[in-house]
């Protein structure tokens, strides 16, 4: 396989109002799969994720953490860009996901409908604002060393991912970090609060764990047809169990062994569908030699998804096109 295709997606953390504004308004086929998966959330829970995306009292800075909005938000703005360009010519080789983004990319790859996708994400949500406290996300730009470096810091936090050599993640709950925050600025190193209300893969979210799992009884799923490489893993998923939905929030993540594994096996070239291009800012610390012309993202917070959209389509490969 010559230079395959990834295509990436992220998870919370990377959600803010208005993203994939230039596309809901310019892009018919992003639009009606927007519109069309909206329709299926209002079903559920009386109330358009389409309005709450694009509030026009909400600006892009706000926080959108609110997860029965954000969760099945962030699914719906990276399968329709999938549609986008896979109506454009553009199929992937691999999918990856990251975190939530492990949802779009079973989708992606088939494992089972979008419809059934969303609506265990708004399951999920449910589940966890029902049965679990707030809590905290924060990244850390520095060595994960620094973990055991200063214990004193980080004893009542989880390490939930390290996505390259000074980037690290953990969660806890908002008290604890709040003070882990204002501890590291004295100290003068660089942290950012995700947007996010709930510590995710974290044992602070293990309360909604049996409620999700009697959910995830009930759907069907089967293996992927399109090759999926998991953040859950590290690796490369052959067979699917139903509670991977679970696993892929609650569980540590494994970016950067994922990308090691793609990396070890090919020269690939990778595609951000998140919200934001973190993955692809991830991918460009991780990947040897020239990053820039193989990693790329679309959505960004100063929308310019059209542009790069067009410098995206350099990356085309309608032969590839993979059959369910």
């Amino acid at each position: 396989m010559n230079e395959p295709l990834v295509f990436m997606f992220s998870g919370q953390g990377s959600q803010y109002y208005h993203m994939g504004k230039e596309l809901f308004k310019e892009n018919t086929v992003f639009r009606q799969s927007m519109l069309e998966m909206d329709a299926i959330a209002a079903r559920r829970i009386g109330t358009s994720i389409v309005e709450e995306i694009y509030h026009p009292a909400k600006r892009v800075s706000d926080p959108f953490d609110r997860i029965l909005f954000s969760h099945p938000a962030i699914f719906m703005v990276e399968y329709s860009l999938y549609k986008v360009l896979e109506d454009r010519g553009l199929y992937p080789d691999y999918v990856l996901g990251s975190s939530l983004g492990e949802f779009t990319a079973a989708a992606v790859s088939g494992v089972s409908d979008p419809e059934n996708v969303l609506d265990s994400i708004l399951e999920q949500a449910i589940v966890i604002q029902n049965s679990c406290e707030k809590g905290k996300m924060l990244a850390i730009l520095d060595k994960p060393q620094l973990l055991n470096d200063e214990p004193q810091l980080f004893g009542n936090s989880e390490l939930i991912s390290i996505n390259y050599d000074s980037h690290f993640v953990i969660s806890g709950e908002e008290e604890n970090i709040k003070q882990l925050t204002e501890a590291l600025k004295e100290k003068q190193i660089l942290c950012q609060l995700l947007p996010v209300s709930y510590a995710f893969h974290s044992s602070l979210i293990d309360p909604a764990e049996s409620g999700y799992a009697e959910f995830l009884r009930s759907i069907s799923i089967q293996n992927p047809s399109i090759p999926l490489v998991s953040s859950l893993t590290g690796n490369r998923l052959f067979k699917m169990d139903k509670h991977f939905f679970w696993d892929a929030v609650r569980k540590p993540m494994r970016f950067r062994e994922a990308i090691q594994y793609l990396e070890t096996r090919h020269t690939c070239r990778f595609i951000d569908l998140g919200p934001s291009g973190t993955l692809a800012a991830f991918v460009k610390q991780l990947i040897q030699g020239d990053s820039a012309n193989r990693c790329c993202s679309i959505m960004t917070p100063f929308h310019q998804e059209l542009k790069n959209l067009k410098t995206v389509e350099s990356f085309r490969k309608p032969e590839r096109k993979f059959t369910r």
